[in-house]
């Protein structure tokens, strides 16, 4: 994989032209991009793969849902839907997507969850709705230049800085560089608990901040528990199990449990990865499965697993949580 992004190095400039010259043209208000007289806030990243934005989504949950009105819209990545969709007590993960069900599941009684790969359609759509939210998160949706956004979130991790990569097809940037000025927030994703300052200050020297914007760091926390649908176990009690795992990047949590001393083989699957009737039987032969929360959404539907399958809860922690949290519900309130 490494061989062929060293190959298709020539097609860098032609790509790196492309969005750059598309998003100048939003820029410019030649190609138009809407925006909203409510609170819209928009989560995203410029990289492909994991930077943390389920985690961050429901950070903004938790912290908005007492005192607004919510909704997340996403994208609903390989849903078999179409069109806008609202969790309801009917959805499944096939309607939504596995990340806006991991949102359904978790606060279906607090907030309104929705899909659309249109996102200005889908703003529409919510904001007719009898009970329409008053604040609405936006999964994914940096690239959606159709929609400007009133406060833009940009994610990057700490293992790979976007001021350190470069766009497609060599590096995994989905557009230039400079296109981290219209973040109001910048947040360097899963950082090592133990992150100095002076690490914190080399960084934010490539981040090179605009008067506009503000850096934060946060880390993933997992939980000493492991959850099913009915019961949840303590992970030191647990015997020999399978990690089963679908995500970007499983290595930080694969750490973890080594931290841990805990006996188990890692089926590490592609990102989104959609299990198969080979994999379910393959599943099917193992005593105990442990998995991601992402994952669980998806496996927890076939009822020969049910029994043996658990996922591991994380918590996102942010190093300047007050001053964060300021900044939002400002946000929010203008």
């Amino acid at each position: 994989m490494k061989l062929i992004r060293k190959i298709l190095f020539p097609f860098v400039p032609i790509y790196y032209l492309v969005t750059w010259l598309r998003n100048k043209l939003y820029d410019l208000g030649i190609k138009k991009s809407i925006s909203y007289n409510f609170p819209v806030i928009c989560v995203g990243n410029l990289s492909v793969g994991g930077t943390g934005k389920t985690p961050m989504i429901e950070y903004l949950i938790r912290l908005l849902k007492d005192d607004f009105k919510v909704a997340t819209l996403s994208r609903g990545y390989k849903r078999k839907s179409k069109g806008f969709q609202i969790g309801n007590k009917n959805v499944t993960v096939d309607v939504l997507g596995d990340e806006p069900f991991q949102f359904y599941s978790k606060f279906k009684d607090d907030i309104q969850v929705t899909v659309d790969s249109n996102r200005n359609e889908g703003i529409t759509i919510l904001r007719s709705l009898e009970d329409y939210p008053e604040v609405i998160l936006l999964d994914d949706a940096f690239q959606h230049r159709k929609v400007k956004a009133g406060f833009n979130i940009l994610l990057t991790t700490y293992s790979n800085i976007y001021t350190e990569d470069y766009v497609l097809p060599t590096g995994n940037l989905r557009e230039p560089k400079s296109g981290a000025k219209r973040a109001n927030i910048i947040v360097v994703t899963k950082c090592p608990n133990d992150l100095s300052e002076s690490d914190k200050a080399a960084i934010l020297n490539k981040l090179k901040l605009q008067n506009h914007q503000f850096a934060f760091f946060s880390s993933i926390t997992y939980s000493n528990e492991v959850f099913s649908n009915d019961s949840s176990k303590n992970l030191q009690s647990l015997p020999n199990f399978t990690l089963v795992t679908g995500i970007a990047n499983a290595k930080p949590l694969v750490d973890f449990l080594e931290t841990k001393n805990l006996n188990f083989k890692h089926l590490n699957f592609k990102d989104h990865h959609d299990f198969s009737q080979e994999d379910i039987f393959q599943l099917e032969k193992q005593q105990m499965i442990i998995t991601t929360e992402k994952d669980f959404m998806r496996l927890r539907q076939y009822e020969s697993l049910k029994s043996k399958l658990f996922y591991l809860p994380i918590t996102l922690v942010i190093d300047d949580s007050l001053k964060f949290n300021e900044l939002i519900k400002q946000a929010v309130k203008r």
